[in-house]
């Protein structure tokens, strides 16, 4: 697939984000989340997941000196703060802030992935101003959702609907499979220990007729007999008239011997394993 995007550009995005503070927060957020929060890192990016072990939302944590800010990348912060709540034991020493919003930019490059950034939180008010001063240029809307789906970033409602994991969507990176308990510890467990994966994520790409529209869970087929369901679509993007780029579930035992596959009413479509997943 040809690359669509240009480099040294940056990614800037206003998100939901809550303070935690207390001496308890490392140990809670350490039961909570996937990744482990001892290690002493300025930034870490994490999963949150259901007790079955499908994700919920991607979280990135940033430490101060005496407290974090929690925001999230793909999720919804409110249904997290509310859990988070219930699970706090008058014993705790945890404080949670009320919901605010946090400007977050990060220098973005196609030929690494997007977890290889160094994010930064802003605390300038004037945004435009800064941006200025630094003279970073910003991608606008169109050119930050191309660059997400050819990162594989799994986008809530679409990717994280309650039933992927996160090895199955390219997180395999973001899971400490060395720290103690934590929710959906124990199917990441299982898993870990499997050859492979049943099904991965993908990045597809294609050219549609004029006209054809794209729905959601559209199923993939091996090819134009129809015969064999492979997959389906989880998202898509148009760009440049109808050219499509889009992400898929597909099945691992086809992925070996096939980079192509067949779409309903569309013909073949082209898969690619994006440089931001990371499978077992």
């Amino acid at each position: 697939m040809k690359s669509i995007m240009n480099k040294g550009n940056y990614w800037l995005e206003e998100f939901d984000a809550l303070s935690i503070k207390g001496k308890d927060s490392n140990r809670f957020l350490n039961g909570l989340t996937t990744s482990n929060m001892n290690l002493q890192n300025e930034v870490v990016q994490t999963c949150w997941l259901t007790p079955k072990g499908a994700l919920r939302a991607i979280l990135e944590i940033y430490f101060y000196e005496n407290h974090k800010i929690i925001i999230a990348l793909e999720g919804d912060l409110y249904e997290i703060k509310k859990f988070f709540e219930d699970m706090i034991f008058p014993s705790d020493d945890i404080l949670l802030s009320n919901i605010f919003k946090h400007f977050r930019i990060q220098e973005v490059d196609e030929s690494i992935p997007w977890r290889e950034g160094c994010p930064k939180l802003i605390k300038e008010t004037n945004i435009e101003e800064y941006l200025k001063k630094n003279n970073f240029e910003v991608f606008d809307q169109v050119r930050l959702a191309e660059w997400k789906i050819l990162q594989a970033l799994p986008k809530l409602n679409y990717e994280i609907e309650g039933t992927h994991n996160p090895l199955e969507l390219g997180l395999l990176d973001l899971v400490d499979f060395n720290k103690g308990c934590y929710l959906g510890q124990e199917t990441m467990a299982r898993l870990r220990k499997l050859s492979s994966l049943k099904q991965e994520i993908r990045v597809w790409s294609g050219s549609f007729p004029e006209g054809n529209n794209i729905c959601k869970n559209k199923k993939i087929y091996l090819n134009e007999i129809k015969d064999t369901v492979v997959g389906y679509i989880t998202s898509y993007i148009f760009y440049e008239n109808l050219k499509v780029i889009g992400l898929a579930i597909i099945k691992n035992k086809y992925l070996a011997e096939h980079e192509s596959f067949y779409l309903e009413d569309f013909g073949d479509i082209n898969m690619k394993k994006s440089i931001g997943t990371i499978f077992l």
